[in-house]
């Protein structure tokens, strides 16, 4: 069963929707899916539409955190992607509060819908974040408060898996596994072990990708994406032991294999 969400949380989500310049607050990561651990953080984004009080906001995650030390980052200063946030303990517990610029979200439910694939660099992302990413995390999240039902509105739009979105990412990855294993290849004639495992790992990213797409699943992140694929409809036998047995040995073959593999084989 997951693990339950702790009872401070409708307080919390109160005082964060009275800072100036937030318009909503969604719960999202493990605890939105239902595949949170008792150690699992709570992760909660605060949607506001270019100005949020950080001021405001510092004193509320001081007030809340256990050790009154909390500080929020400055907007955009996690990076381009991730934006900001602070992290919080409040009463044991993890409680990580994440910056959404909501037009940047509309920007990216639109994106979605019209299958628009671009991949952009982003720091703790090893991959890279799509430009629908913000489509994701509204597609899974719960809505915590939204008063004026902005966010509701956005997530009815992408309820569903886009269609279009699923045939770009399939068409935009599918050929990217060859690709990237070819890559390896030169790597690894030239000695450099490192350049192949990196190139390896994308190849079976890809692969991942690909197969969520099919199938209509998002995917929020790389923690995860693998399990997540593998058990999917269709996926390689074993995906998951093979493919971690062939990036560890940098076993080519054995990947040409897998990512070739017919469904189910």
């Amino acid at each position: 069963m997951p693990a339950p969400l702790p009872a401070f949380l409708p307080e919390v989500v109160r005082r964060l929707q009275a800072v100036p310049g937030v318009l909503g607050v969604a719960l999202g990561g493990s605890h939105a899916t239902g595949t949170a651990t008792p150690h699992s953080d709570v992760d909660l984004s605060v949607a506001y539409d270019g100005t949020l009080d950080l001021d405001a906001l510092g004193e509320l995650c001081r007030a809340l955190d256990d050790a009154h030390e909390a500080q929020p980052s400055p907007v955009g200063g996690w990076g381009p992607w991730v934006d900001g946030g602070a992290w919080l303990t409040i009463q044991g517990a993890r409680v990580d509060v994440i910056y959404r610029d909501l037009p940047r979200v509309r920007q990216s439910v639109r994106d979605a819908l019209a299958g628009r694939v671009a991949l952009h660099a982003q720091a703790g992302h090893p991959h890279g974040i799509h430009a629908h990413h913000y489509a994701a995390e509204l597609a899974c999240c719960v809505l915590l408060s939204d008063p004026d039902g902005q966010l509701a509105a956005l997530q009815r739009q992408v309820a569903t898996y886009p269609p279009a979105l699923s045939a770009a990412m399939q068409t935009h990855y599918r050929w990217m596994k060859g690709f990237w294993l070819d890559a390896a290849a030169k790597g690894l004639k030239k000695g450099d072990r490192h350049y192949a495992r990196g190139c390896t790992y994308a190849a079976v990213h890809a692969l991942a990708e690909e197969l969520c797409a099919r199938h209509g699943v998002w995917l929020l992140n790389e923690k995860g994406a693998l399990t997540r694929a593998a058990a999917l409809p269709g996926a390689p036998h074993d995906l998951e032991a093979r493919a971690e047995a062939a990036l560890r040995a940098l076993d080519l073959p054995a990947l040409h294999v897998l990512l070739a593999a017919p469904e189910g084989a």
